[in-house]
């Protein structure tokens, strides 16, 4: 059985599941050259819309974290004090658009009077976009959506994940480190839950598959003080971020 034929069936085993996406065609093999590219045309379409969707927002911080804490959890809370204390910095508070600690973030940003927005993405089970956001997007492309998430932040909050949180983190910390994106600030909040990755990355430090300089690439914290202290540091006052509100276009415009 070639790969194409395999595909295929696989293809058919997703629909009759009802959880098909548009990233299966995309990753399962070749296809026709016409099909190829009007998968191109999906893409160039949905980056086109993000695009469009979130061009007035800034200046954001993206607020990453698990989708499944409920209300009643400490690191809820924890969440929303972020997204009211950056609020307070008159930053737009960006996140996956989701449940748990992305609702958290958006929740306290939307209640404290600041802007909030989001970059949902559409799954067959688990996330739902949460009802605390001025702006949003459904996104079908997992890889766009990590593009818009870095794309308009100067910061980023990383709260207790899981799988796509480190996806998240780590995507965010190999562009700084390979300098894609300017040096931007990454707090990771949760000492106990992230010792590990600070672990880690001491253990690449000293196996020297990584420079002992890389191991600053992060803050990690357990208070948003501290945090949102960082972010004030290495982002507001850095690179001198001001919020104001247009009216005229209801946007959040920077000024520089």
């Amino acid at each position: 059985m070639n790969k194409r034929t395999a595909s295929d069936k696989e293809s058919k085993l997703y629909k009759q599941k009802n959880i098909y996406s548009k990233d299966i065609p995309f990753i399962e093999g070749p296809h026709s050259r016409w099909d190829e590219l009007f998968t191109v045309f999906q893409i160039g379409a949905e980056f086109i819309k993000g695009f469009r969707t979130f061009h007035f927002v800034g200046p954001c911080i993206t607020v990453f974290g698990s989708a499944r804490i409920r209300e009643d959890h400490p690191y809820y809370k924890m969440g929303m004090e972020v997204g009211e204390k950056l609020a307070g910095l008159g930053l737009t508070v960006m996140t996956g658009g989701g449940p748990g600690l992305m609702e958290a973030a958006n929740r306290g940003a939307k209640e404290a009077g600041g802007r909030s927005v989001g970059c949902n993405i559409v799954l067959p089970h688990e996330q739902q976009s949460n009802s605390y956001m001025d702006q949003w997007m459904d996104f079908e492309y997992f890889f766009i959506r990590k593009v818009i998430l870095l794309k308009y932040s100067y910061g980023f909050i990383v709260m207790p994940g899981g799988v796509g949180t480190m996806d998240e983190l780590f995507q965010a910390i190999t562009l700084i480190q390979t300098k894609k994106i300017i040096d931007f600030p990454i707090v990771l909040i949760g000492k106990e839950y992230y010792k590990p990755v600070s672990d880690l990355f001491m253990m690449m430090s000293n196996e020297q598959t990584i420079n002992k300089s890389d191991t600053n690439l992060f803050l990690l914290t357990d208070s948003v003080d501290e945090a949102i202290n960082h972010i004030k540091i290495h982002s507001v006052d850095k690179y001198n971020l001001k919020a104001r509100t247009d009216y005229t276009k209801s946007k959040i415009l920077l000024e520089s």
